[in-house]
């Protein structure tokens, strides 16, 4: 028999407040993460707008050493990690650390030190590398720096599916409890991309909006999107098999119940035009659960404010649930903290918590009008309301679909 999956801490890095509380603040405030690039000279960029981590001190989460063997996506993850730990009030010494796991994906690696040291292999030859430039690279380090960090020897995995990357980390971490694989999972992700390399690349696919306005350019579901902003941070959570977290006396903030995937098979970017790929996801995540799409009443969607996303998710939505799509509340974060990559899926993740815990909807911050086939009710107010469920979905370039179904938690 499966067992039930419950969250018992959270931990947030982003464009908009470096602690869960601190972003759950900027949401409810309406408050964007939007500014121009500071990281480096953008003036040659189509795109010159990005969603930063503001006033971000490693020193508060490490030390200094540990600090300089690591890249920012793996500060981020260290310092997420260690706010949800402590939320969870976790203690090591009291737990087999073998049935403690990880499950941190990360989307690109750190474009930084490609950067970095391929410049100084072009200018001053290879004898110039730094010894430590793999192991700054590699996508996997957030998760084993994590896990040597905090003493975690349970399964130690890294999800790499794109956008849908921290949804599917939740969702494999969700899998190993649901089957005995570990007690508590420390999962999520975290990305921070904003280079020279990342933002000419994605501008390069003509996928990043070209606003320079940082009230109109993050804006989903609105018919005058034009591509998502690059964002970065991280989103961890702790969950906890539930007769574990209730034996420590653990404050439970909402249970997982379904986690649904599926491939599109169809484009490297582009989603399937009729939706159906992230549909069968919705509708896996629904089935696991052993709950009617009838049932579902808010979806967190994943929502990028590109043209082709946008439209075809919210096809997704219909074919997925028919008439009963009309009754849906959906929303987008990304239209505070933009596109997290990596990171998306788990910094939605952290919010539907919140907005079940405290029964708030957020607003997509932003949206206007929409075009005529984005008839669906995408949050233009939010609403203070009971949430039973929130589903919250992610889609990967590749085609990765990934949506996670959470629920109020009760006995």
């Amino acid at each position: 028999m499966k067992k039930r999956v419950v969250v018992t801490g959270m931990g947030a890095i982003t464009p908009i407040g470096n602690s869960v509380d601190a972003f759950w603040e900027g949401i409810k405030q309406e408050k964007i993460g939007f500014d121009k690039i500071s990281y480096f000279d953008a003036s040659d960029y189509k795109c010159k707008i990005a969603a930063q981590v503001k006033d971000f001190d490693p020193a508060a989460y490490m030390d200094k050493k540990a600090a300089r063997r690591m890249e920012q996506f793996c500060q981020f993850a260290i310092a997420a990690s260690k706010e949800a730990l402590e939320d969870a009030g976790i203690d090591m010494e009291k737990e087999d650390a073998f049935r403690v796991g990880c499950s941190i994906g990360n989307g690109v690696g750190s474009l930084q030190a490609m950067e970095r040291e391929h410049t100084k292999l072009m200018e001053k030859g290879p004898s110039k590398l730094s010894p430590l430039f793999v192991p700054l690279v590699i996508s996997n380090m957030a998760a084993g720096n994590v896990s040597i960090a905090f003493g975690l020897k349970g399964k130690n995995i890294n999800v790499v599916t794109a956008c849908a990357t921290g949804t599917n980390s939740i969702g494999e971490a969700f899998r190993a409890i649901q089957y005995g694989d570990a007690d508590i999972m420390l999962s999520g992700g975290t990305e921070s991309s904003i280079t020279p390399l990342g933002i000419g690349g994605f501008s390069a696919l003509t996928a990043l909006s070209t606003s320079e306005d940082p009230a109109r350019c993050s804006i989903p579901f609105d018919k005058d999107r034009d591509g998502f902003v690059m964002g970065e941070g991280a989103g961890i959570v702790v969950l906890e098999e539930l007769e574990h977290a209730k034996a420590r006396g653990a404050k439970i903030y909402a249970e997982v119940v379904g986690y649904g995937c599926s491939a599109d098979a169809y484009h490297i970017t582009s989603p399937v035009e009729d939706g159906s790929g992230a549909a069968r996801a919705m509708l896996n995540a629904v089935e696991d659960a052993g709950i009617a799409p009838t049932d579902i009443t808010y979806i967190n969607a994943h929502g990028t404010s590109t043209h082709h996303n946008d439209l075809f998710e919210t096809r997704a939505i219909k074919t997925a649930f028919g008439d009963h799509a009309k009754n849906i509340k959906i929303n987008s974060t990304k239209s505070m903290v933009g596109h997290l990559l990596g990171g998306a899926g788990a910094v939605e993740f952290v919010a539907c918590v919140k907005e079940i815990e405290e029964g708030f909807i957020h607003k997509t911050v932003g949206l206007q009008e929409s075009e005529e086939e984005l008839d669906l009710n995408y949050c233009k107010e939010s609403y203070q309301e009971e949430i039973p469920y929130a589903l919250s979905n992610s889609l990967g370039f590749g085609g990765h679909n990934a949506s996670i179904l959470i629920k109020k938690y009760s006995e």
